[in-house]
């Protein structure tokens, strides 16, 4: 077993010590982050025998590494989850072997069903954001699948033994850990699919009772609640790894009936061809989109001329947090700044500041589609 992987090490809080190597944090069969085992989208269940099914639950995909007191929840994409689900560290402590790797789902139940939308504000910066709403809305972990238990991988045992395996450890859980039910009989999954929609489950998982866990392949089969509708593409972002030239999801609006253009979700299924060919496609429509899309409203403040900070550096090296005189557009920035353009230390006046300003307005409207990575507003 190699040391913990620095990046997994950092974001936890506990990066390591200049010329020394990185802190193991747990000791287990294989060390994290490792991929967890995907799905692939079908239309309909298998008919054939050898499967086992499973609700596909609503949430958050996470896998716990315990190792003694130590507990890390890693996200589908290998990042930490520890920091905003405080409240999930104590029950995972309680209730899970000492030393264990599962796979399953953070979710939120409000009012009878799973709640997908409060857990979106839990991924926030504050520290305190996140324990207050820990405290109005916790969280619970369904565990669906056992990776490891002691010393012992467990992913190239079969899915049937390993769902023994788990049931056998978490026969006792109680919330806010769950033991996610199962059942080989097609019928049975099939009923569920129709009486769990309206509870927020998203659909039916299945899985081959004699496969094993192969970490970022699509060995399983999900199929979802079909819901359509037709939405107005009212913006992008790039793909990570093509910015500037491949598409990486369309934002997608939808109007109430005062005709407002409301944010609704995302659509990201593309090939690599298809997202360089939309970016073609969209281009006509970004010349001056921001001032004529119903979202640029909603960053109106942002356009204010006296709402703009001067974009220079002050002496120091510290960012400049000043700011225009007042709306009649002849005040002065207060703070010496250094930029490079300028004798150092001269102050920036109204024309600076204003540049700024309209600068901001491309850079603050994108918060209005409460999303991470800044889009570039249709």
């Amino acid at each position: 077993m190699g040391p913990l992987p620095v990046g997994f090490s950092d974001a936890v809080g506990r990066g390591p010590v200049p010329g020394r190597p990185p802190p193991r944090l747990v000791r287990l069969p294989f060390d994290p982050p490792i991929e967890p085992m995907l799905a692939k989208a079908t239309d309909a269940l298998p008919v054939d025998d050898g499967w086992l099914f499973e609700p596909k639950w609503d949430g958050f995909r996470a896998l716990v590494f315990r190792d003694g007191d130590e507990v890390l929840i890693q996200s589908r994409d290998l990042k930490p989850l520890d920091r905003y689900f405080p409240e999930l560290a104590g029950p995972l402590r309680e209730q899970l072997p000492t030393r264990c790797v599962l796979d399953g789902e953070v979710v939120i139940a409000r009012d009878g069903r799973l709640d997908f939308e409060a857990l979106l504000p839990r991924i926030h910066p504050a520290e305190s954001r996140v324990r207050l709403l820990a405290a109005e809305t916790p969280a619970s972990y369904v565990a669906w699948d056992l990776l490891a238990l002691g010393d012992d991988d467990l992913r190239a045992v079969a899915q049937e033994d390993r769902r023994d395996r788990l049931a056998a450890v978490l026969g006792d859980a109680h919330p806010p850990i769950h033991l996610t039910p199962t059942t080989t009989e097609r019928d049975v999954a099939a009923d569920w699919f129709d009486r769990f929609e309206g509870a927020g489950r998203d659909g039916v998982v299945a899985k081959r009772l004699d496969g094993r866990y192969q970490p970022g392949k699509r060995a399983m089969i999900k199929v979802k609640h079909q819901r359509t509708a037709d939405c107005v593409v009212a913006g992008f972002r790039w793909h990570k790894n093509g910015p500037g030239t491949h598409i990486g999801s369309l934002l997608l609006g939808l109007f109430d009936g005062d005709g407002v253009l409301h944010h609704v979700g995302i659509t990201a299924s593309f090939t690599w061809d298809r997202r360089a060919e939309l970016v073609a496609e969209l281009a006509p429509l970004r010349a001056d989109a921001l001032y004529s899309q119903p979202w640029a409203a909603r960053a109106a403040w942002a356009r204010r001329p006296w709402g703009g900070r001067c974009g220079r550096r002050p002496v120091g090296g510290q960012s400049c947090s000043c700011r225009r005189g007042g709306p009649g557009g002849r005040g002065r920035c207060r703070r010496r700044c250094s930029g490079r353009s300028r004798a150092r230390g001269r102050a920036c006046g109204p024309a600076e500041t204003r540049g700024a300003a309209r600068r901001a307005v491309r850079r603050r409207a994108v918060r209005v589609l409460g999303v991470v990575e800044p889009p570039l507003v249709l």
